[in-house]
């Protein structure tokens, strides 16, 4: 051998590289120097490359792909820096491509792309490691292996293979990069790595993310450790189960939950002993359970209604006895006044007693809010002894909410009446429905309809809710329904339905069932004792007649209990102590100035102006109606509200009057020549109804004769076109509300005279009533 020859061999392979390279993109992960390694090579502008490569040096160079896609590959989506390879073999793919194995030989940076098309070929400079001997180096370097050794021993994809390669590598940055290419990190992080030249700051790197790596490995085996443990519990449960099942078999009992459940119902069905349909329809669902897998939808639904079957109350309830006078006492326990509601209850309960059974007609409580119909339903209950279920159907527009949904829809469930005979598992409950009068109906149905079979004591004894689709027997049940007003109740419902109408209370009404029932329960609600505070009577009339005018007792109880929250905090400050003593002196500190004040109570104060009586939902009401003329056209201006009712009633009014003009010196042009103006107060409150005929008339009367009517005189009645007083309803409320204002006398029509007698004495004590037939009359009592 030649000495040109030795030297030409002892050449490092580095001082023989290119310093242009056929640039090839990577897609992936950047590939490190020092690695033998295959890659697939598809696109015809890479095997292009590839051709060139192997007719020239072989070598090629590898650089990364910002866009991580590859879809639209340029020099500019290129990082600058990448490894410089050698194509050692080359083996054609049946799809076209070709799989090139290479060895990675040193880092390079691009100075310049060479070529805008065609093949992509740049200048290049190659890179080498710094800071690659110093004693942390070497430190770092046993930090590494053994890190690495670590890791591998924890990770099944490590091979030995990997394991010989990193401890023969003799560069430390070699190993680094070596390590940087079998970790799963992100290729922006490898990329980084490439580029760093500084061998200490690359291995510092590789280190934390080595140390990332075994943080990530103990929580995968942590993980892993739970979820055998969970399979072996599962199996484990598993085989104790099928031993349970074995020994289950050998003693005759039920090995599964489904057989179970089909035994539980079977027997809950066998001690009703049902017959005809019933039996029928029921047998027929229960084989069907019984052939079920559990596992399919239908197998729930089914058991739900099977279930619903078996805790209704098919079996009658023994009847109890009524007594009447325990019923009566509890009665008059729980209420005060009320005596005619008392005792149409106790004739009622009189006629079940006879009868021995519950059938026939259905109570309805008709009152204002707060007058105590939903406590009188419960007393009723008591009073039976009973079990109470109470639903409201305010604002219910929905037919199965009474009836149920069929089957067929997913969450389909019994309606109303069949969920309160689940809850009582009794067949001879009380039941009590809310707002009648405030149902609507929508595209889904009509409630009040579906009402009208279960109220129906003809149809009742076998109504069929939509879910069941079976007869059952709800005739047992007394039904009491409650409403404000019965306008708006369907007539055929109101039909099947025995009216208690509740009128509001009086002030002396008020201040006794203050004392016997609300302070009681609104000193318990606040933490009070009753020796800790004291009412004096004038208190207790202060907050009737300026806190709380309105019919019922809601309003009442929330001003005692206004006081007495303010009492409970002076208490607990240690402000002063018990007893305390309110008066109507210091009742303004406590519940603030009066919502109504003596000087807002309706007076007449001059021509033009008179008061009537209404019914509103709220209980009984005082109207102030006012007239002033206005010259211009003849005609008649209404404004307060006023519904259809009340505007014929009050033009049938201002012809009467104009007909009977000339009988009180009225001119003829007083009428041609001024617009008269109507006006009911309070504007924002909707009124109706034919009862302030004669107020409208007299109020025009008193107008055009320029007399003022009397003070304290209160009026009602519907006025005909001849003049006639025709009767009017709720004279009782009329009564109790004129009482609240301070009026003395009251005008009523004959016709309701009878009516006097169902108002008590102490109601109708210092109020003097008269009662008319036509308009003349009431004429003559005004002025």
């Amino acid at each position: 051998m030649s000495k040109k020859q030795s030297e030409k061999q002892i050449i490092p392979v580095e001082l023989l590289l290119p310093n242009k390279l056929y640039i090839i993109p990577l897609v992936g992960k950047p590939i490190f120097p020092g690695i033998f390694t295959p890659l697939i090579i598809e696109s015809p502008h890479d095997l292009e490359i590839v051709d060139l490569s192997l007719d020239g040096d072989n070598m090629i160079g590898l650089l990364l792909d910002k866009d991580d896609t590859g879809e639209t590959i340029s020099t500019d989506s290129l990082y600058r820096i990448g490894t410089a390879a050698k194509i050692v073999k080359k083996i054609n793919l049946p799809d076209g491509g070709v799989n090139i194995f290479i060895s990675t030989l040193k880092r390079f940076r691009v100075k310049k792309f060479l070529s805008n098309s065609g093949p992509t070929v740049a200048a290049v400079e190659y890179m080498e490691d710094k800071n690659d001997e110093c004693i942390e180096v070497k430190a770092l370097t046993r930090s590494l292996l053994s890190e690495m050794k670590q890791l591998s021993e924890n990770n099944p994809l490590f091979s030995e293979e990997m394991r010989l390669n990193m401890v023969n590598i003799d560069h430390p940055g070699k190993i680094a990069d070596f390590i940087t290419s079998i970790l799963n990190t992100q290729r922006e992080v490898q990329q980084n790595i490439l580029e760093t030249m500084d061998v200490q700051k690359r291995m510092e790197a590789v280190l934390i993310f080595i140390k990332k790596e075994q943080e990530l490995l103990k929580i995968q085996k942590k993980i892993q450790n739970q979820i055998n443990t969970k399979i072996e519990k599962n199996q484990r449960d598993y085989f104790l189960k099928e031993e349970l099942k074995a020994i289950k078999q050998e003693l005759g009992m039920a090995v599964d939950s489904r057989t179970s459940e089909f035994n539980r119902l079977k027997e809950a069905i066998e001690k009703f002993k049902f017959k005809g349909e019933l039996k029928e329809q029921i047998e027929k669902e229960l084989d069907k359970f019984s052939m079920m897998d559990p596992n399919v939808s239908e197998y729930i639904v089914t058991r739900n209604y099977l279930d619903t079957i078996v805790s209704l109350p098919w079996n009658k309830s023994e009847s109890m006895e009524i007594d009447l006078d325990k019923s009566r006492k509890v009665l008059d326990k729980d209420h005060y006044g009320l005596e005619d509601v008392k005792e149409r209850i106790i004739e009622y309960l009189a006629v079940r007693k006879l009868k021995k059974d519950t059938k026939g007609s259905i109570i309805c409580l008709v009152g204002a809010p707060g007058v105590g119909k939903t406590s009188v339903g419960i007393s009723v209950a008591r009073a039976l002894e009973k079990k109470f279920f109470r639903f409201s159907v305010g604002g219910m527009r929905d037919e199965a909410e009474i009836k149920g949904h069929r089957r067929t829809y997913v969450g389909a469930m019994s309606g109303k009446i069949i969920q309160g005979l689940r809850i009582v598992k009794t067949s001879n409950p009380v039941f009590m429905i809310d707002e009648i009068d405030k149902m609507g109906s929508s595209y889904q149905g009509d409630p009040s309809s579906a009402l009208l079979e279960v109220l129906d004591p003809e149809q009742n004894h076998a109504f069929r809710d939509h879910y069941l689709d079976i007869p059952f027997d709800i005739s047992d049940i007394l039904f009491i329904v409650t409403a404000n007003t019965l306008d708006t109740i369907p007539r055929p419902l109101l039909d099947r339905m025995e009216v208690i109408r509740l009128s509001g209370y009086i002030e002396e009404e008020k201040i006794a069932i203050a004392k016997k029932y609300l302070i009681p329960k609104s000193l318990a609600r606040s933490g009070l004792r009753r020796k800790d505070v004291r009412y004096h009577k004038s208190a207790l009339s202060a907050i009737s007649v300026n806190y709380a005018r309105e019919a019922g007792m809601r309003n009442y109880e929330k001003a005692l209990d206004k006081i007495h929250r303010k009492i409970a905090k002076k208490m607990v400050l240690k402000e002063y102590k018990p007893p305390f003593t309110l008066n109507s002196e210091i009742l303004t500190d406590y519940l603030g100035k009066p919502v109504f004040r003596e000087e807002e109570e309706k007076k007449i104060t001059k021509p033009g102006m008179a008061i009537g009586l209404a019914w509103t939902n709220f209980g009984g009401d005082t109207l102030l109606i006012e007239a002033i003329d206005i010259p211009g056209k003849d005609g008649l201006k209404l404004t307060g509200q006023l519904g259809d009712v009340m505007k014929e009633s009050a033009n049938i009014a201002f012809s009467y009057v104009k007909h009977i003009s000339a009988d009180y010196n009225i001119k003829p042009e007083f009428f041609e020549k001024n617009t008269i103006h109507l006006h009911i107060p309070e504007g924002a409150t909707p009124k109706d109804g034919p009862s302030a005929g004669i107020t409208m008339a007299s109020t025009l009367l008193s107008l055009g004769t320029g007399k003022k009517i009397k003070t304290n005189l209160a009026m009602t009645g519907e006025l005909s076109l001849t003049g006639k007083v025709l009767p009017i309803g709720g004279l009782k409320e009329k009564t109790i509300a004129a009482r609240r204002n301070n009026i003395k006398t009251i005008i009523i029509p004959k016709a309701n005279e009878r009516d006097l007698e169902e108002i008590p004495e102490y109601i109708r004590k210092g109020i003097k009533f008269y009662s008319v037939v036509t308009l003349e009359e009431v004429i003559k009592l005004i002025f």
